[in-house]
C-alpha cells in the first residue's frame, strides 16, 4: 500500500516526460479520467502542468525536452537530504543525471541512474510533500522496476534508500522482490522489482527502467480506452492471484504504465 504519509524512501511524485503535452494530457484524461491543470507564468503556458482525479493531484506532466530521451514516467522517492542521497548514489556506482536543485520553497529534487542505468529521482520536500491522492482508482498504487540484475538492484537501492525486501515466486517460474520502506511492516509494501532479460527490455535499449500502477476500477475498460485512444497493449490483461486483473500498456508515445484493478480486500 503507497501511502500519503511520504516517508523517506517511499514513492511521493511522478511525471511524465511527453513529446506532445496536449495530446499527452487527452490521452491520459480519457483513460485515467484525469484533468489536466496547465502551469502558467506571467499569463503564458509554461509547457507543462499538474494531473488532477477528483480535484487532488495525482501527477506531472511535462515537455520532453532531453535530446535522444524516450517518453517515459519518472518517479521520485522521499528523502531527507537530497545532497546525502547524491552522495549514496555515487558510492553505489549510480549516475547524478540532473544534481540536487531547488524548486523555490516547494523542494529539492535531484535525478539519477542506477549503475544499470534505470532511471528514477528523488524529492526533499519543503512546502510541497508530493501528490495529494494514491492507492485510489486513478492513482499511483505500486511501483515497479524491470532490471537485468536483481542482486545488483536490490544492493544498489537498499543502500540508497535502506529498502527491505521479500521474495515471492511468479507463476511460471522466476522470483518478484517486493519493497518496503525501512521500518515499515509489509502491509506499506510500496513497489516490487523483477529480473528480465535485456532483450525484454527494448523499450529502453535493453537498460532496466522503472514504471507506475494505476489503480482502475475495471482493467478491460482501461486498456479498451488506451487502444481506442491510440496506445498499446504490451502486455495482459492477465489475473494475478491475490493481486488483481492488470495489463502493462504503452501511451501514443511508448511511454509504459501499468493498469491494475486490485483484488478486494
Amino acid at each position: 500500500m503507497i501511502t500519503t504519509d511520504f516517508v523517506p524512501g517511499s514513492p511521493c511524485w511522478l511525471d511524465l516526460g511527453a513529446p506532445d503535452v496536449p495530446a499527452a494530457a487527452a490521452f491520459y484524461g480519457a483513460v485515467l479520467d484525469w484533468t489536466y491543470e496547465p502551469m502558467t507564468g506571467g499569463g503564458e503556458d509554461m509547457g507543462g502542468g499538474m494531473f488532477r482525479k477528483d480535484g487532488k493531484i495525482v501527477a506531472g506532466l511535462g515537455k520532453l525536452t532531453e535530446p535522444g530521451a524516450r517518453s517515459a514516467w519518472m518517479i521520485y522517492y522521499s528523502v531527507t537530504d537530497a545532497d546525502a542521497t547524491t552522495e549514496a548514489v555515487e558510492r553505489g556506482g549510480g549516475t547524478v543525471r540532473v544534481p540536487p536543485t531547488d524548486l523555490d520553497e516547494w523542494g529539492r529534487m535531484a535525478q539519477y541512474s542506477d549503475p544499470l542505468g534505470g532511471q528514477f529521482a528523488v524529492w526533499q520536500p519543503g512546502t510541497n510533500k508530493g501528490v495529494d491522492l494514491v492507492d485510489a482508482p486513478g492513482a499511483l498504487s505500486w511501483t515497479e522496476l524491470y532490471t537485468t540484475d536483481a542482486a545488483a538492484a536490490r544492493d544498489f537501492y537498499g543502500s540508497v534508500f535502506g529498502w527491505q525486501y521479500s521474495d515471492m515466486d511468479m507463476p511460471g517460474g522466476g522470483t518478484y522482490t517486493l519493497i518496503t520502506p525501512a521500518g515499515l511492516p509489509p502491509e506499506r509494501m510500496q513497489g516490487g522489482l523483477m529480473q528480465l532479460p535485456s532483450e525484454h527490455l527494448s523499450l529502453a535499449d535493453g537498460r532496466p527502467y522503472w514504471h507506475p500502477v494505476f489503480d482502475v476500477p475495471d482493467c478491460d475498460a482501461a486498456i479498451a480506452k488506451v487502444t481506442d485512444h491510440g496506445g498499446s497493449i504490451q502486455m495482459g490483461p492477465d489475473d494475478a492471484e491475490d493481486v488483481g486483473r492488470l495489463a502493462v500498456c504503452l501511451d501514443p508515445s511508448k511511454a509504459d504504465f501499468v493498469v491494475l484493478t486490485p483484488t478486494p480486500k
